[in-house]
């Protein structure tokens, strides 16, 4: 055999190694572990941040000399074709969704992701939309629809998604895990022990909002959302008087079932350079939640919400050396609140606070989440980046414990792989650290903010 064609050890490992991480990214789907509440845990962001266009990151980055998981295709699948044009890759991705973790079971189905820029304005932000189909080993059920919409010239900004799904929801009490000494029921609302339990239901929702551009990097909006949850049952092995019953119960909710349906009345601000993985910038979101029983909700309640992040580059040659910053907030301000819409660790509107515990570990009607991490390029290509951090979340509950009273951390670290360079998409793979022996494997598409 010719020197030309022969395939040397070092050659063939290399060639290996590189098709079992084609076989990880196309297989792996983008769910933490545990983290499975009443919709998908990897929902699209519906804010609405400005982004930079491709173009115009292109400018500000070279991206010829990043390595991402579009190249590894490339160099194992067409390792002789000239490399096409960033700008021309397919808007439309399309992967299998697998998962498998104790609270779902093995999980099998296809989630696809699409983005264009509508209209022929330079100035345009980029829409974003996606969709999922999955079922799992317990007879768990998801379908889910969401979008992001810039219109030409971004005067309208339109966000939502349709969920459908057969559930299960991790319950651990109501709190932030402090022991008590009132009645039996409040202890048992409390849980300081952490005992685990799972609520099994069918669930839906729909939710809309619109918004406009008001002044440069400033967005109201205004919407609804509406939530159907019917079947409600515990379908743990722990007999008695649950969290969930003890609440209902007090709260004036049937055990069985609820609607929640209300407006919504959002005021966003952002400087963020990118929605996917900001280098530096400002991003804060505050809004209103008015349930309504004459729409349909089956009890009155108004929410006060807030988030706000921020982002500090440390370096002008690398800017990937990124301090991040983010709290956070879901305040009860009047009326009940259902015991599987209350805000806890995981119930942001990206699902993603909390790492180190499971959806709705921690739980109150009114709750704060703060958390920082370090975010560092590790290869000089990008293809793999790693980050620190550390979180803390407060909550109170019906026995005394008040908001910002007691605090209950969180910390870990993980690694990045570069998924798409041109929208600094990245795969992200975490672990993580909480009390109660709590800890686990996280793994997610873009960073958790």
């Amino acid at each position: 055999m010719g020197s030309g064609t022969f395939i040397t050890p070092t050659r063939r490992l290399d060639l290996l190694i590189k098709v079992l991480l084609v076989t990880l990214f196309a297989g792996l789907q983008l769910y933490t572990y545990g983290q499975v509440g009443g919709t998908p845990v990897d929902t699209v962001r519906s804010d609405s941040a400005r982004v930079k266009t491709i173009r115009v990151q292109n400018h500000m980055e070279d991206l010829s000399k990043q390595y991402d998981v579009g190249d590894l295709f490339q160099q194992v699948f067409n390792p002789r074709k000239t490399p096409d044009s960033i700008f021309r890759r397919s808007p439309i991705t399309i992967i299998p969704n697998i998962a498998a973790n104790p609270s779902i079971g093995a999980q099998i189905g296809i989630k696809a992701v699409a983005g264009k820029k509508l209209g022929g304005d330079p100035n345009t932000l980029l829409s974003v939309a996606s969709t999922s189909a999955s079922i799992t080993t317990k007879g768990i059920i998801y379908f889910y629809i969401n979008h992001n919409l810039y219109t030409p010239g971004n005067k309208w900004n339109l966000q939502g998604n349709i969920v459908i799904s057969k559930s299960v929801t991790p319950d651990y009490g109501l709190g932030i895990g402090n022991a008590n000494s009132g009645t039996a029921n409040d202890q048992i609302l409390a849980n300081a022990g952490r005992q685990a339990r799972s609520l099994h239901s069918i669930y839906f929702n729909v939710r809309e909002k619109i918004y406009k551009e008001v002044v440069k990097n400033l967005f109201l909006g205004a919407g609804a959302s509406f939530e159907m949850r019917r079947d409600i049952e515990d379908k743990s092995a722990v007999s008695g008087l649950t969290p969930y019953d003890i609440y209902s119960d007090r709260h004036g909710f049937a055990r069985d079932q609820y609607n929640a349906a209300g407006f919504l009345f959002n005021a966003q601000y952002t400087t963020r350079d990118n929605q996917n993985r900001a280098y530096k910038g400002f991003y804060a979101d505050a809004g209103i939640r008015l349930n309504q029983t004459w729409i349909g909700s089956t009890k009155n309640a108004m929410q006060f919400t807030t988030d706000v992040r921020k982002y500090f580059s440390l370096s002008k040659s690398h800017p990937e050396h990124v301090i991040a910053l983010w709290n956070w907030g879901s305040y009860l301000l009047s009326g009940d609140v259902p015991y599987l819409e209350l805000p806890g660790t995981a119930r942001d509107q990206s699902f993603r606070s909390g790492r180190g515990y499971t959806t709705g570990y921690f739980k109150g009607t009114r709750f704060n989440y703060s958390e920082v991490e370090y975010r560092f390029p590790i290869l000089n290509n990008k293809f793999v980046s790693g980050v620190t951090f550390f979180n803390m979340q407060t909550a109170n509950d019906e026995a005394g414990t008040k908001l910002f009273q007691t605090w209950q951390p969180g910390y870990g670290g993980g690694l990045r792989i570069l998924f798409n360079k041109a929208t600094r998409t990245n795969l992200c793979l975490d672990y993580a650290f909480g009390k109660y022996g709590a800890k686990g494997f996280f793994l997610g598409l873009n960073e958790a903010f």
